[in-house]
């Protein structure tokens, strides 16, 4: 695994060099610093966990020749505070790659401090007519909706991990094919750290003024999949929905499909405030025995649901032109438990911007039921 990390680590080397060396080449550099303090407790009388987050991200492109791009992007983070004291399981998580070429390097693991780097994105691209072939760690985005994406199964992600916007990629090869400026055909193909394979198939068009796809694949090396896509408006509303089937490749007993429904609408109010709804249903959800679930681990498309129904709703008030206000709940009857979360965000100059964002679980895992605070106060500088 490491020989795999050299080798590719001194071809993107000698590509920037490339583009360096040629002054009708370009490179493009930009990323962001954030300071993140964060507290965890069950109620006010309950003792806090108390952590503190440096995050620098470096995203670097370079344009070798007019239909060929490479990139790399690197996450840098240095954790402080409880968490870190907890032990080897958390100096693990920080450290895990689930990539099939491990980039994650815990450089620094002590008692009370971690500096982790990890490359996120390490890919070249090349374009010709109506061709695009993409290669290396990228990210395959597939969804249609806001929060739940059974379409996204390359990398599925979790809605409350608002700090990694970027969201996870893939080690992957990416075939793009644009018949028309509203239709293109898709495959690709991943692997991870366990060898396990997806691979699929998209097609996407328009009909009827709606944005429509339609994929087929086989997930994980565990499941076939197909699933459907759309987005458009009715009315003043955005509607956007999809679906996807997970059939088991195996035949073991007990074992059955998993079919996730998700629609949504977003609809733009006056003042620049926005409302969006969005719900799903699933005839298999994930049996979540805890909060941690929801932030831990590598998700699947097809792991999204801790409830039969789910529900979400959010409405993002722009109070002035340099301050927004949002608040959003989730509800899982399943779990006869409910998700809430206010945030604000404030632009203090042109490139530095301070948040403050709480969330709150409440719900019953068994017979027992447990709530959750998260507090969050983050500063972050994009350059």
């Amino acid at each position: 695994m490491k020989g795999k990390t050299l080798i590719l680590l001194l071809v993107a080397l000698q590509l920037f060099k490339a583009a360096a060396q040629d002054p009708e080449k370009k490179i493009a550099f930009n990323g962001y610093l954030t300071s993140m303090q964060s507290v965890i407790f069950e109620t006010l009388s309950d003792d806090f966990i108390n952590d503190n987050l440096i995050h620098n991200r470096l995203n670097f492109k370079g344009f070798i020749t007019p239909g060929l791009t490479f990139a790399a992007e690197l996450r840098n983070r240095v954790f402080t505070g409880d968490m870190v004291r907890t032990g080897p399981f958390y100096l693990d998580f920080i450290g895990t790659d689930p990539g099939w070429i491990d980039l994650s390097w815990n450089i620094l693991s002590k008692p009370s401090v971690i500096v982790n780097s990890k490359i996120d994105r390490l890919w070249l691209d090349y374009s010709l007519d109506k061709f695009q072939v993409t290669i290396g760690r990228q990210r395959i985005n597939w969804g249609q909706t806001f929060v739940w994406n059974p379409n996204d199964i390359f990398n599925a992600y979790s809605f409350f991990d608002f700090d990694y916007i970027e969201r996870p990629g893939s080690d992957a090869v990416r075939i793009q094919f644009f018949p028309t400026f509203s239709s293109a055909v898709e495959l690709a193909v991943k692997t991870d750290s366990y060898d396990k394979i997806t691979a699929a198939g998209l097609f996407r068009f328009n009909r009827w003024g709606y944005d429509l796809q339609l994929l087929a694949g086989y997930v994980d090396s565990d499941d076939f999949v197909t699933g459907l896509g759309w987005s458009g408006v009715i009315g003043s509303s955005s509607f956007r929905g999809e679906g996807s089937w997970f059939i088991p490749a195996g035949n073991e007993p007990g074992m059955k499909g998993t079919m996730l429904v998700t629609a949504g609408i977003d609809r733009v109010l006056k003042d620049n405030s926005m409302l969006q709804m969005q719900l799903m249903y699933c005839n298999n959800p994930l049996d979540l025995n805890n909060f941690t679930g929801l932030y831990t681990g590598t998700l699947s498309a097809k792991d999204l649901a801790f409830s039969e129904f789910s529900a979400f709703g959010q409405f993002t008030w722009a109070a002035a032109p340099l301050i927004n206000i949002t608040i959003s709940g989730m509800w899982f009857p399943d779990l006869k438990g409910f998700f809430t979360g206010p945030s604000a965000d404030f632009s203090l100059a042109e490139n530095i911007d301070f948040s403050f964002i709480w969330q709150y679980f409440n719900a019953r895992f068994g017979v027992e039921r447990r709530k959750m605070n998260l507090g969050f106060m983050r500063i972050k500088y994009s350059f």
